[in-house]
């Protein structure tokens, strides 16, 4: 009885992810070409004015984090779901 439980929740589970798979990919996917852009933007503004931007390396580091974590929901590797169903963060401490 509990096998026949714990198969209906990885059911349940697995299309939760197929949800979550959908929107969070179209949100990172349209993203990833923002996200590109500004690295250009920053690369450019780190040439010219001879230091990093840090609130656009900021911008492309929670990128960064969520595409990890989105990476990690889906292969299952993790539990924590990606934006936008949970709050945005940062793994690493650039400043």
């Amino acid at each position: 009885m509990v096998k026949k439980e714990k198969q209906k929740s990885e059911r349940k589970e697995a299309l939760i992810r197929l949800v979550v798979f959908i929107v969070s990919g179209v949100i990172l996917y349209l993203w990833s070409y923002l996200a590109y852009a500004i690295a250009i933007l920053n690369w450019l503004w780190a040439l010219f004015s001879g230091e990093r931007s840090a609130p656009l390396g900021n911008f492309i580091e929670y990128f960064n984090t969520e595409l990890y974590r989105f990476s990690n929901y889906i292969t299952g590797v993790s539990n924590k779901r990606p934006f936008p169903f949970t709050d945005l963060k940062k793994l690493s401490k650039f400043e």
